[in-house]
């Protein structure tokens, strides 16, 4: 399996908005690194917690084995972007598989998926809808990778 990106998320693909800047983060990741957005049907006629140990099984069935299995937690590794930066620099240089980045749906991700992650990541302490985490996601790894190729999109701030 060739190295990729895997943006693994539950929910309707819409002509909206939210899709248009999800693509456009997409185009940009593909100029460095193929990218492969995977949208999983939610399973809403369920109740929640069925539903979220159905979806979790919807993913583990599409991901590609061996890959690198990272689920969105809010109480997982909190990161900078230059440290995003440099953890995704040392899987694509020492991991020749995928890295998956799963988001959750409107009702999360099921523990035993992120039990089963080899990385917890978040994307700060706030709850954010699964949409917006979605984009957030991509444009962090937008930003991860141009730190990595010395493109300049990413600012240092003035002060800390």
């Amino acid at each position: 399996m060739a190295r990729e990106l895997i943006i693994a998320w539950t929910g309707r693909r819409k002509a909206d908005p939210w899709e248009a800047l999800c693509t456009d983060y997409r185009r940009r990741i593909e100029r460095d690194l193929p990218v492969r957005d995977l949208a999983l049907r939610p399973r809403t006629a369920r109740p929640p917690a069925r539903r979220v140990k159905e979806e979790s099984q919807a993913v583990r069935k599409r991901l590609p084995k061996p890959c690198w299995l990272v689920a969105l937690d809010s109480a997982g590794k909190r990161m900078t972007s230059n440290g995003l930066a440099e953890w995704l620099g040392r899987r694509l240089d020492g991991w020749p598989h995928p890295i998956a980045f799963v988001v959750g749906s409107d009702v999360g991700l099921d523990p035993e998926l992120v039990r089963a992650a080899r990385t917890r990541l978040s994307l700060g302490p706030l709850t954010l809808a699964h949409r917006l985490a979605r984009l957030v996601l991509y444009e962090q790894l937008f930003r991860a990778l141009s730190i990595r190729s010395g493109i300049k999109y990413h600012r240092q701030p003035l002060s800390t």
